[in-house]
């Protein structure tokens, strides 16, 4: 199979879809592997250490996705990369379809077959390919709180652990899942007051032995969460419903209610949100302003983290990216149920029932 890999183009995007040891694997397993120019140079890695494995050059990525059969990515295409894919192409990404109805649209169009790394499953029903991702956003999210929270930056002023005779800062992760514990394990680390509300009494129990009472549970109803989040100097936004839109739990009215400068960080944005007020930001302005509380909604936050996450994502998404080429990905579907849950867009249609209810198309399950 030929295996293609364009540069990414979404604003401060520097993540790169194959490494060159990821690159290597697949040309050992017989396949070609096709790398835009450029493509890894946002960490540090040359045409010339992609060549040194035996992967081809190409100029443009016009040409990358008019030569390559598969297509390995980080980031949702964007509508102009859309644009260049054809029925034959398989095409293996982030996708989070549920808060994006023209890329849906533009998808299906294209007839291509979009294999979504955040809704293939494992054994225990978790998302191993989503996972690490998820642990870079939780632990950024605490650092990109407590930037926030300074005064120069819009904050209250802030501290997240304080000092000697002052009280540390409040933050409350809603969701306690990979996102949300790696969330709490910064802020404890830290030396922040932290609770952590879920709904999955196991979970809590877990989280509870983890941090051996260093973080506090609490089973999130509405209520109870409005409360805490009224007092919070840092809110953290962690709900997944694989697949799906978030679902929106801190209202306009509570968040208007929060201290002047306090902050929410929405890892949750990738799915719509899980903050009323919240809209997609960017590196290159992350955050916005509503009702003196500042919102940070940055739509790739592992981004800004791109070696890191780069290398963590690929140890994850390689193995399935070996089967899809070397079987194809109707052998490699039918062969691994777990994969074949990661078909979003196939022929035409939406195949995963979750998106085509949030955007209300029709759904149609994937033939394999």
């Amino acid at each position: 199979m030929i295996i293609g890999c364009p540069k990414e183009i979404k604003v401060h995007e520097y993540r790169v879809g194959l490494t060159p040891s990821s690159a290597s694997e697949l040309i050992r397993n017989g396949h070609t592997v096709i790398m835009e120019t450029n493509a890894g140079a946002g960490i540090g890695i040359s045409d010339a250490d992609y060549e040194a494995v035996g992967c081809e050059i190409i100029g443009s990525a016009a040409e990358v996705f008019e030569k390559a059969e598969m297509i390995v990515k980080v980031k949702e295409p964007q509508l102009n990369e859309c644009a260049m894919l054809k029925p034959h192409h398989l095409l293996f990404t982030y996708l989070h379809l549920a808060a994006d109805k023209p890329q849906t649209e533009a998808l299906m169009a294209s007839g291509c077959t979009a294999i979504a790394y955040e809704t293939v499953t494992a054994d225990d029903g978790s998302l191993p390919l989503l996972a690490p991702m998820s642990e870079v956003a939780g632990r950024m999210s605490i650092q990109a709180g407590a930037h926030a929270l300074q005064k120069a930056s819009g904050g209250r002023g802030i501290l997240l652990g304080g000092v000697p005779g002052v009280a540390p800062a409040k933050v409350v992760v809603i969701g306690g899942g990979v996102s949300g514990m790696n969330a709490a394990e910064m802020a404890v680390g830290l030396g922040a007051d932290v609770t952590v509300f879920d709904r999955n009494i196991d979970q809590m129990r877990y989280l509870d032995q983890r941090f051996r009472g260093s973080v506090k549970t609490v089973y999130s109803t509405q209520h109870a969460l409005e409360e805490a989040v009224k007092e919070a100097d840092l809110v953290v936004g962690a709900v997944l419903v694989a697949g799906a839109a978030a679902p929106k739990l801190v209202t306009a009215e509570t968040a208007k209610q929060m201290k002047p400068g306090a902050v929410l960080v929405d890892i949750s944005i990738d799915q719509g949100g899980c903050f009323e007020n919240s809209k997609p930001t960017t590196h290159a302005e992350p955050t916005f302003v509503v009702d003196d509380v500042v919102y940070y909604c940055v739509a790739n936050m592992p981004g800004a983290v791109a070696y890191t996450s780069t290398y963590a994502l690929n140890n994850a998404t390689l193995p399935f990216a070996v089967q899809l080429a070397n079987k194809g990905w109707k052998q490699a579907c039918q062969d691994d149920a777990h994969l074949a849950n990661g078909i979003n867009i196939q022929g035409g249609n939406v195949t995963f029932e979750a998106v085509a209810t949030d955007l209300d198309l029709p759904y149609k399950a994937a033939e394999l």
